[in-house]
């Protein structure tokens, strides 16, 4: 008798079911669908067989340094020294640059670009370094 009665609980929740099914208020007029995780793939081949170098390295950052007239009176004055350096190249990579080339502290870099497309870099140096005594070892004077 027992079975008989489950049989007819089990039929009756077929037919109505069990229990009440929630609508989700919608609260935007546009349907956007749903994101689904996608994890990540392994990938099956290398793209490279080798980690790329950095292309701006400090040979190709600072060309040369300058030696007009203009030039000289920064190095003497302002304590600065001034640098042709690729069209490319940031602040803070010619900065580290001439940290790393010749072993001094930059206060600050100003950038142009002069009318023939090279870029001028004016390097101001710390109060611990002197740029006259730099541009001598440098080789500049």
């Amino acid at each position: 008798m027992v079975t008989s009665s489950k049989a007819a609980a089990a039929a009756t929740a077929v037919r109505s079911g069990t229990g009440k099914k929630m609508v989700k208020t919608r609260t935007k007029v546009h349907f956007y669908r749903p994101k689904t995780f996608q994890p990540v793939s392994e990938k099956k081949v290398l793209r490279k067989s080798t980690p790329s170098m950095t292309k701006m390295d400090k040979y190709r950052v600072i060309k040369y340094p300058l030696t007009t007239e203009s030039a000289m009176k920064k190095i003497e004055d302002n304590n600065t020294l001034v640098f042709i350096v690729d069209v490319m190249a940031n602040k803070r990579q010619i900065k580290e640059a001439v940290k790393q080339m010749y072993e001094i502290q930059c206060a600050k870099v100003n950038t142009l670009i002069r009318p023939d497309g090279a870029k001028k870099a004016y390097v101001r140096l710390t109060q611990d370094f002197d740029a006259l005594d730099v541009a001598n070892r440098i080789g500049i004077i």
